[in-house]
């Protein structure tokens, strides 16, 4: 009161010293933080240079253009033993990226599936979901990849007894084995076809979209998309004298001969981060749909909607706005699990990263380049996904 009669009457307020000053005082602490930071990383490297110069190790990243002098058991481009160290780490990371990616698209379809299992009413099959996630989500994923690699591929049987499967592919202890396809002249109309077929299913779908916005009749997206994707590459197929042959397996005295080999190491490592992931992933969905308000399945089925209308238009759309952010996470999670690739023998950005490094000793180029380019993968998906969730937004007027 006395405070506010001094303000009211024109006469200042008394002044506070510097010592107890909240604003001073904030500002004293964020700079010695600062300094006391900017000193921690300043001894660092300094000692990190010290131990280089200690160890004759330059360092910088020249390295990257010396011959690598190892060998990569799978490439999905031109590599050699005299490759440079710079392109033994773009085939690790275009190794990680496959099994990602791959990994990603399965997780999601098996998580998806067992996340709408462990709702159904059939008891057998949501005991068997609820089985399989709580196995897969309380054992560590290391574990579930020595269990894929030595459990169960391991195990089974040489070339000369090789599992024959349908369309002329084999299984054996050496990995999968199916047909190649070696495409002709003309192929690449097959391709155009394909991406124009993508193009028309964009805007059928928008065109659609403000047709049942203006109309309230619903137009068949799903097959006519599926019809253009299917019949218009069939089409140029055709046209272009279906330019395609296969290369089949076939059985030599050692060894399994033509086709393509998907090994043993990469088999493991997409099955194990596909399997644990998906039990994750199906508890966000089994929550994402209980999320949903049981009214709003009444009341479509009350307008006459059916029990897969009602799924797909009704309950799917407002599950997934709960369900992708909570995704984004294993979607990150299962790039960084795979990693653990070098356990048994992948070759990823780690095992390749890690092989140069022994060869070397270039430690903290090498660790730089893991962090940047985890850090970047996981950069991109999240952005991905934000961009994703915030389409899938409620738009609110």
């Amino acid at each position: 009161m006395a405070t506010q009669d001094s303000i009211a009457e024109g006469r200042e307020a008394p002044r506070v010293p510097l010592l107890y000053d909240p604003k001073l005082r904030s500002i004293a602490y964020q700079v010695l933080v600062f300094v006391g930071l900017f000193a921690f990383v300043y001894w660092i490297i300094g000692n990190t240079v010290d131990n280089l110069q200690r160890a004759n190790i330059a360092s910088g990243f020249d390295f990257m253009q010396s011959r690598a002098g190892f060998d990569i058991g799978q490439s999905m481009i031109e590599y050699t033993s005299d490759s440079t160290y710079g392109r033994a780490l773009l085939v690790g990371l275009l190794n990680t990226l496959l099994v990602a990616v791959l990994g990603i698209a399965t997780a999601t379809i098996i998580g998806f599936v067992v996340g709408v299992g462990r709702l159904s009413t059939n008891w057998l099959i949501n005991r068997i979901c609820l089985v399989y996630v709580e196995v897969f989500r309380n054992v560590p994923p290391l574990l579930v990849i020595f269990f894929w690699y030595f459990g169960v591929l391991s195990v089974l049987p040489g070339p000369r007894d090789s599992i024959e499967l349908p369309f002329g592919s084999y299984l054996n202890g050496r990995g999968f084995y199916f047909p190649k396809f070696i495409w002709g002249e003309g192929a690449w109309l097959i391709a155009l076809a394909f991406l124009l077929a993508l193009i028309f299913v964009f805007f059928v779908r928008r065109w659609a979209y403000k047709r049942q916005a203006a109309t309230g009749e619903q137009f068949p997206v799903f097959l006519t998309g599926l019809g253009l994707i299917v019949g218009l590459p069939l089409l140029a197929f055709f046209l272009t004298g279906m330019p395609l042959e296969f290369s089949y397996p076939e059985l030599s005295t050692f060894n399994l001969r033509g086709g393509v080999q998907v090994k043993p190491e990469f088999l493991s490592l997409y099955l194990a981060l596909s399997f644990y992931t998906a039990a994750f992933i199906a508890e966000i969905v089994r929550a994402g749909v209980l999320g949903v308000s049981r009214g709003q399945t009444e009341a479509s089925l009350a307008l006459g909607l059916s029990a897969n209308q009602t799924l797909r238009l009704v309950i799917v759309p407002q599950a997934l706005r709960i369900i992708i952010p909570p995704l984004t996470s294993q979607y990150l999670n299962l790039t960084k699990n795979s990693s653990l690739a070098i356990a048994i023998g992948y070759p990823d950005l780690v095992a390749t990263g890690g092989t140069a490094l022994n060869q070397t000793g270039q430690a903290i180029e090498i660790v730089a380049i893991w962090l940047v380019v985890y850090l970047g993968l996981s950069l991109t998906t999240s952005a991905f996904m934000n961009w994703f969730n915030a389409r899938m937004a409620l738009v609110e007027r």
